[in-house]
């Protein structure tokens, strides 16, 4: 069986609540997918009314057509490169399953869906996020804390609510009303197209940001300028990128992420458990859940408001940490309550009657990881972490050189207790699956660790509004620089008439970089959770494709083995391919970032009072030429060695991908907390002690760049490539088994020809000559 068989069982079976049978009962679903969607939109317009002055207004709304700009070409790239993947799912689909055209469209138009979800809510995302950030600016001025961290939490949460209410509100589509024959393929072709968004969104924006922002706080040590000065050209390329990089990649990242776990795990029910009754009831309970999670992260939002709103909004003082620590875990406490409370209610009687809470059990192994694993990340990048700390006194004795080692430092310590983390909540879950799982489908704890995967994501709403929080208070800082609202004639005697309060400037630049500092924590914490989830839900879609191999887990199982030598040389190449993976993209930030020093340094005006508007736009030009051609570099070398490994050997291709997930696993994780700990060691020398312009802050700006391209643009790009890789390998794998064996050796010396052209211009087409 495969993709194109994949049908889903009749829902209306199942008995569920109140008198309604599951059917019936997810139709109230898109109830609570529209409130999720309003209660996002009416966070939108609130923050849209908060007043603002025109000087700041003026500057976030530059960034934002910038971005805008920027946006729609990264769109016309992804249609380009639908076009190759409708080819190949038209050769899968069309000729190889022998499906009819009208099924193949439906296919190729839920692809197209997935593309428009994560590009909508992307550019929903940059949208609030560009008011946002003028509003938060000019809330400083009134010179307390409370302000400053309300309204990008606001705007975070009105992503995260929007975001997951969209995907539910799509899936619910598919599963309800497509006809069952053809929801399991609509399914894959939903993911692959939201996974190919997501990827080209991910990887150009992580080159684009890290490009600029480099190139921005290099002028800080070549000409001994001030974080965020207006005549540096490169500062709104910086605020430009904090937006195409750190809200449109990880807000398309987040949509994809979601969606394609609860694939793999539809996939899995579909393909692992045999009765058709337990399939609907499991289909029922996942989506069911799905649908309380979100309403526990609105609900916990609220609650945490109303409770940091009481404690802080008349306080002088404030840790820009705490409330954010307190919605985590509270989010993490009411879903897990909810999450039994709804499996008691939905499937008391699935199997011996003791399944409820067994499975609420095992996807609460995620959801507490999505607020232990913060706490763990904390340890490694928050302002007051020791290893923080570490990285700054190493700077102060050693400069440079021993700030890179500390930073280094930190990633790799972080790297191996976040294993454990996961290690120790995925065994959990894995002696969980052993209490009688194994009676109601094939491999238990398979699909245990997707559980866990979805549990991650419970969370959602809040994962992704404690990630957005970052990019909006590191461009509230830009905009208050940028808008030189200081230097205007007569600026208190204004505001104080038009609106009502007198500014206090040197509380509102003490607050922004403190929030800043608190944004570049809770950014890292979200990143080990993105990454977990891709790898643990890979997990459960790897079984799928071993599954379509051993026709049910009967034949060939001795091929998965380290004495079967295709699928040990598999193991190998993954983990090469990750490492050539980071160096190219951190190739790709090196030479843009080269290219856009050298015009800055020719081209500023160091005795004017703001850089002119066409040296900003030509450094975002060079962003922009360097994230497109970087980008183009590795997404087209990945898709071509899937498609070369999938037609060498299918047990070949399942090692490279375990071994893909693995690797990138915790080399994600090392880039992203070493690249916190490096950012925060400076925000440290910044806010705390006050060391601008210094030897020691010198070194901690040298040691920032090193760590912008590990944290946001290689260890974040390594998730949905992962995904892209493991959804895409399904219908490769298939389409290779499906052809003689010449043909496939002959395809995968030419896809692995094609592949070896990309990345050779990888690193000798980008380099610096």
């Amino acid at each position: 069986m495969g993709e194109a068989d994949l049908k889903v069982p009749d829902l209306s079976t199942v008995h569920s609540i109140y008198g309604l049978n599951g059917h019936q009962s997810l139709l109230l679903g898109f109830i609570v997918c529209i409130c999720g969607a309003l209660f996002g939109l009416f966070q939108y317009w609130q923050i849209k009314r908060l007043p603002v002055h025109k000087s700041m207004k003026d500057v976030s709304e530059l960034i934002y057509t910038t971005c805008k700009a920027y946006l729609i070409q990264q769109g016309k790239f992804i249609l380009i490169l639908e076009v190759l993947i409708g080819i190949v799912m038209v050769i899968y689909f069309g000729c190889l399953r022998h499906c009819d055209a009208g099924r193949v469209i439906l296919i190729l138009i839920c692809s197209l869906i997935g593309i428009a979800g994560s590009y909508g809510v992307a550019w929903f995302g940059m949208r609030i996020n560009t008011l946002a950030n003028s509003r938060s600016a000019f809330a400083s001025l009134g010179g307390k804390p409370f302000p400053v961290h309300c309204i990008p939490l606001q705007a975070g949460m009105s992503i995260g609510m929007l975001l997951i209410s969209v995907e539910l509100f799509v899936m619910l589509c598919i599963l309800l009303f497509v006809s069952p024959d053809n929801a399991g393929a609509c399914f894959i072709g939903f993911a692959i197209g939201e996974s190919l968004g997501a990827s080209v969104l991910r990887i150009a924006g992580g080159i684009f940001t890290k490009i600029a922002d480099i190139g921005a706080d290099l002028m800080k040590i070549v000409l001994n300028m001030k974080e965020d000065d207006a005549r540096n050209p490169g500062v709104i390329a910086d605020c430009v990128g904090d937006n195409a990089g750190d809200s449109v990649g990880p807000t398309a990242d987040g949509f994809e992420t979601y969606g394609v776990t609860a694939v793999a795990l539809i996939s899995f029910i579909l393909l692992g458990v045999k009765n058709p009754l337990d399939q609907a009831q499991l289909l029922v309970w996942i989506f069911s859940i799905g649908l309380v999670m979100l309403v526990a992260s609105g609900l916990s939002y609220e609650i945490s408001h109303f409770i940091a709103e009481k404690k802080y909004l008349y306080a002088v003082d404030m840790n820009f940490e705490d409330p954010l620590t307190f919605l985590i875990w509270t989010t993490s406490l009411v879903s897990v309550a909810l999450t039994y409370l709804a499996s008691y209610i939905l499937i008391p009687r699935l199997e011996d009657g003791t399944f409820w809470w067994k499975l609420a059990s095992i996807i609460s192994c995620g959801t507490l990881a999505g607020a232990l694993i913060p706490e763990v990340v904390k340890k490694f990048t928050s302002m007051d972490s020791a290893f923080v700390k570490n990285i700054y006194e190493c700077s102060k004795k050693g400069g440079a050189s021993l700030n890179i080692l500390a930073g280094l430092v930190a990633g790799n310590f972080s790297a191996f207790w976040m294993g454990l983390v996961i290690v120790m909540l995925m065994a959990l879950a894995y002696f969980i699956s052993l209490l009688g799982l194994g009676h109601l489908m094939l491999a238990p704890t398979v699909f245990a660790f997707g559980l866990v995967a979805f549990g991650f994501l419970g969370m959602g709403p809040v994962t992704i509004a404690v990630d957005s929080y970052g990019p909006v208070s590191d461009n509230a800082q830009s905009v208050y620089e940028l808008s030189l609202i200081e230097s205007i004639p007569n600026i208190k005697k204004e505001i104080h008439a038009d609106y009502g309060f007198e500014p206090n400037f040197e509380n509102a630049k003490h607050f922004l970089e403190e929030n800043d500092g608190a944004g570049n924590t809770f950014k890292a914490t979200a990143k080990p959770v993105l990454i977990g989830t891709a790898v643990v839900g890979a997990t459960t879609m790897i079984f799928s494709i071993i599954m379509i191999l051993t026709k049910g887990l009967t034949v060939n199982l001795e091929n998965l083995s380290l004495l079967y030598p295709p699928f040990f040389l598999g193991l190998l190449s993954g983990g090469a391919v990750i490492y050539w993976f980071t160096g190219a993209s951190i190739q790709a930030v090196t030479a843009g970032a080269y290219h856009t020093v050298q015009y800055i340094k020719e081209h500023i005006k160091l005795d004017g009072e703001r850089a002119l508007t066409e040296d900003s736009a030509k450094v975002v030009g060079i962003c922009t030429m360097f994230a497109q051609e970087g980008m183009i570099n590795l997404f087209l070398t990945i898709l071509f060695l899937t498609l070369s490994f999938a037609c060498l050997d299918p047990f070949y291709f399942i090692g490279y991908l375990i071994s893909l997930a693995i690797f990138g696993l915790y080399q994600a994780i090392f880039m992203a907390n070493a690249g916190g700990a490096w950012d925060n060691a400076k925000k440290l020398v910044e806010v705390t002690y006050k060391e601008k312009g210094t030897d020691v802050h010198a070194a901690t700006v040298v040691g920032d760049t090193v760590g912008d391209p590990f944290k946001d643009t290689s260890s974040v790009a390594l998730n949905p490539t992962i995904k892209f890789t493991t959804l895409f390998g399904l219908l490769a794998i298939e389409i290779a088994i499906g052809l003689n064996r010449s043909l496939d050796i002959g395809l995968a010396v030419v896809f692995f020809a094609v592949a070896l052209v990309f990345l050779y211009r990888s690193f000798y087409k980008m380099r610096i000559v």
